[in-house]
């Protein structure tokens, strides 16, 4: 079974974009996926009730023993069910209930160890202010504001389960997200447009036909203007306007 990716079910914890069709019928199916987002959700949570707390009192040395303690155990998860595997058989004895092993891959089960670890500990602390997911002994940076955003609908002979959404961020990126795009022979490219005079300029091209996309904006562009967020299909032919053949569209609201 493929189960959804980290990073996107962090996106979906956050509430920074809605699941897609095909991901809301995994999730009904995939208990691991299932909790795993039920944990993320926990931890968003946490952060979010108590981002006006300040000047808390430094937690007892022996937090953060426990927290380390967690981590080493969890890292050391995948290596030692692989020495178990590699074991001969053992004599026929009294059979004990094993614990289940983890599908997921190594680097994938220590980021939920640390996200769930790091949640507990801080609860139990006291410590609320913040609620860090440790990665390489740094913390992750604040969220930027979202500026605008749009729903992207499938346009023209689309396929109406395309669709999408559109985030204009504070710090000048557009966070794209897009689900079951066709297929096409060449890329997808990203535009804004003044539905007025059908000026457009480009922001930049997708990578595949679902998930999600942080692209570079200009920091000045008017957003009130170029208001409409176009992704079309485009043709390597060193052609650099527009096809003509867009895929999804959405109008940017505040």
């Amino acid at each position: 079974m493929s189960h959804l990716d980290h990073d996107r079910l962090v996106f979906l914890a956050l509430g920074e974009s809605e699941a897609a069709a095909g991901e809301s019928a995994h999730l009904d199916t995939c208990e691991l996926c299932r909790a795993e987002l039920t944990t993320l959700r926990h931890v968003a949570g946490l952060g979010a009730e108590t981002q006006g707390l300040g000047n808390l009192p430094d937690p007892p040395e022996h937090v953060w023993q426990g927290i380390v303690a967690e981590i080493r155990a969890a890292e050391e998860l995948p290596a030692l069910a692989e020495r178990r595997a590699a074991r001969p058989p053992a004599e026929p004895g009294p059979r004990v209930a094993a614990a289940p092993a983890v599908s997921r891959g190594g680097g994938r089960w220590r980021r939920w160890a640390v996200t769930a670890v790091t949640a507990a500990a801080a609860a139990a602390a006291g410590v609320l202010g913040t609620v860090t997911v440790l990665r390489s002994g740094e913390s992750d940076p604040p969220q930027p504001a979202v500026l605008a955003s749009a729903a992207l609908s499938a346009y023209g002979q689309t396929p109406k389960e395309a669709a999408g959404d559109a985030r204009v961020l504070g710090d000048n990126r557009l966070h794209l997200h897009v689900a079951n795009l066709p297929e096409v022979p060449g890329y997808y490219e990203v535009w804004l447009i003044d539905p007025g005079t059908m000026k457009m300029f480009s922001v930049g091209t997708l990578s595949k036909g679902s998930g999600d996309e942080l692209l570079p904006m200009p920091a000045n562009v008017d957003l009130r203007t170029f208001s409409v967020v176009d992704i079309s299909a485009e043709q390597y032919d060193n052609n650099t306007r527009h096809s003509g053949d867009s895929l999804l569209r959405g109008t940017l609201t505040s």
